[in-house]
């Protein structure tokens, strides 16, 4: 099933329908979640879900004092699948950018609901939300958080029309660079401020990348994300001398991370734009 057709279908609310297709039936009171996705682990405590969760990632930190309670079960690609059987879950959320799928294959042979997840744009956390919000009985919540949602995105859409677009060189990862193509979510929320990645194309969603004139011809900045390899202001200076680009850290949660955080970075990289246009 493809995404748009998958998004419509949960975005009903009649059907609970996840990323490949499965169908979803509410959950009862005795729920047991665990979160492989450090931004759907966020998600499922703000819709209120927190008790329910009994395991995380050592990557979900978010909210920090919530958190502190529920057991780890290894990372995101690491999955202690020992750990993970042990806390007994109705039902695990996976990502299949985050998660490995023979981790995500071997999960679901010992638990019920395996909830697959794969926003690919930033208005695809609507039906994210209504869909975790769906099958764990809170509607409510996730109403709420489409209309802020909504809100912060009519907001960056105006945003937008202030800035001419732009050529840039996202980084992800060094040892090998690494950068984000175009079909990928983090790519499609950097268009909403009218910045476009380079390469236009590619046979991977996250190919590696030479700091060449050629992978720079036509680029107008580098980025370096904080996330997932933890760029930091130190590392700013050799990527300059190595592009002779224009250089800027910029926060990853703020353009990778799904749920209620998606509506921050929808605030955020308007914000973050005007400001490097000042420095």
């Amino acid at each position: 099933m493809n995404a748009d057709r998958t998004i419509a279908i949960a975005a009903r609310g009649t059907e609970l329908v996840d990323a490949v297709g499965q169908r979803h039936a509410p959950a009862g009171d005795d729920a047991r979640i665990v979160s492989l996705v450090p931004s759907l682990t966020e998600l499922v405590c703000e819709l209120g879900l927190a008790e329910h969760l009994v395991g995380r990632t050592g990557f979900c930190v978010h909210p920090r004092a919530t958190l502190q309670r529920v057991p780890k079960v290894g990372g995101t690609k690491d999955v202690d699948l020992a750990k993970l059987r042990a806390l007994a879950p109705t039902h695990v959320i996976v990502n299949v950018d985050e998660n490995r799928k023979e981790t995500v294959e071997e999960i679901a042979r010992f638990v019920p609901h395996v909830l697959v997840t794969h926003p690919l744009a930033p208005r695809d956390n609507l039906a994210l939300y209504r869909l975790i919000g769906g099958v764990f009985g809170r509607e409510a919540q996730a109403d709420a958080l489409c209309e802020r949602f909504e809100r912060a995105y009519a907001e960056a859409t105006r945003a937008a029309t202030d800035f001419a677009p732009q050529r840039v060189l996202y980084l992800i990862w060094r040892k090998p660079w690494m950068t984000v193509a175009r079909e990928t979510y983090i790519s499609r929320t950097l268009a909403l401020v009218n910045w476009r990645t380079v390469p236009e194309t590619a046979a991977e969603r996250y190919p590696e990348t030479a700091l060449d004139e050629a992978a720079l011809a036509g680029v107008d900045l580098v980025l370096a994300s904080s996330e997932p390899f933890a760029f930091r202001k130190r590392d700013l200076g050799e990527i300059r001398a190595l592009t002779g680009k224009p250089v800027a850290l910029i926060d990853g949660e703020m353009t990778s991370w799904y749920g209620p955080r998606a509506i921050a970075g929808l605030q955020y990289l308007p914000r973050f734009r005007r400001d490097l246009a000042l420095e």
